[in-house]
């Protein structure tokens, strides 16, 4: 049995509203570089398998993003971390983020996968039912290793951050077509402008990804309504699954 369903948020607070401070048990801090945040539902039901949603913080951000990220998302569907981004800026001593640099990509993918066992092994996790979300560069490093290994994972969102140059990301052709993607974007931001939203999504389409674009009136930020249609587009995927991702999570 499914428990998940759309969320509500009557209130619309912005990012910056939601409080960083959770119910205590639904944050872990490992020590060391490779710290992640770990968010568990409400009510979480050990018996049931749940989605689980791996965030890539944006740039001049770390882990802990992800507290705020996710009521926003919803409070019961999902489990889910957030690993620590690769590069530090030493000037602010929370500031992390993460770079296109061969190095860089490699941590990235170690990070992320880190954190998908660190999830996997505090919660009950659906094996098939993992996505990958990000913001900013956040959203460009989810794209890049989501596109590398796209038969571990169920989707992939990118809140804007265009798709990564350099390195074909779609050199794994047959894979990356069942790999389902959300690019979305405000209006009005400077990195992610509408031009290069419309060039990604043709790009992907020409590719024969399946893909979803959601268009926002504001800058380049998180918006409560951007995070909500998160929700949505996951809970898609999972109750109309392409038959091919149909096919693979049944085996």
């Amino acid at each position: 049995m499914d428990y998940i369903s759309p969320s509500t948020h009557p209130a619309s607070p912005s990012l910056a509203q939601v409080p960083l401070t959770i119910e205590s048990g639904r944050y872990c801090e490992p020590a060391g570089p490779t710290a992640c945040a770990v968010f568990a539902p409400m009510h979480y039901e050990p018996g049931y398998a749940y989605p689980l949603v791996v965030w890539l913080h944006g740039p001049g951000a770390g882990e802990r993003q992800l507290l705020r990220v996710m009521p926003l998302v919803s409070m019961r569907n999902y489990v889910a971390v957030a690993p620590r981004g690769t590069w530090h800026d030493a000037e602010d001593a929370c500031g992390y983020d993460w770079r296109q640099t061969e190095r860089h990509i490699a941590l990235a993918e170690h990070r992320v996968f880190d954190a998908i066992d660190t999830a996997r092994a505090k919660y009950h996790v659906h094996s098939g039912r993992v996505f990958l979300a990000g913001f900013d560069s956040g959203g460009t490093m989810a794209l890049r290793v989501a596109l590398a290994h796209p038969s571990r994972l169920a989707g992939v969102a990118s809140l804007g951050g265009p798709l990564p140059t350099g390195g074909t990301p779609l050199g794994n052709f047959a894979e990356v077509r069942r790999l389902p993607v959300l690019l979305a974007a405000g209006n009005q931001s400077p990195t992610f402008h509408p031009e290069l939203v419309g060039d990604n999504e043709r790009l992907l389409h020409t590719a024969g990804v399946p893909i979803a674009v959601r268009r926002y009136s504001c800058g380049q930020e998180l918006s409560p309504q951007m995070l909500a249609d998160v929700d949505r587009w996951i809970i898609e995927q999972i109750t109309n699954p392409r038959p091919d991702r149909a096919r693979r999570e049944a085996d």
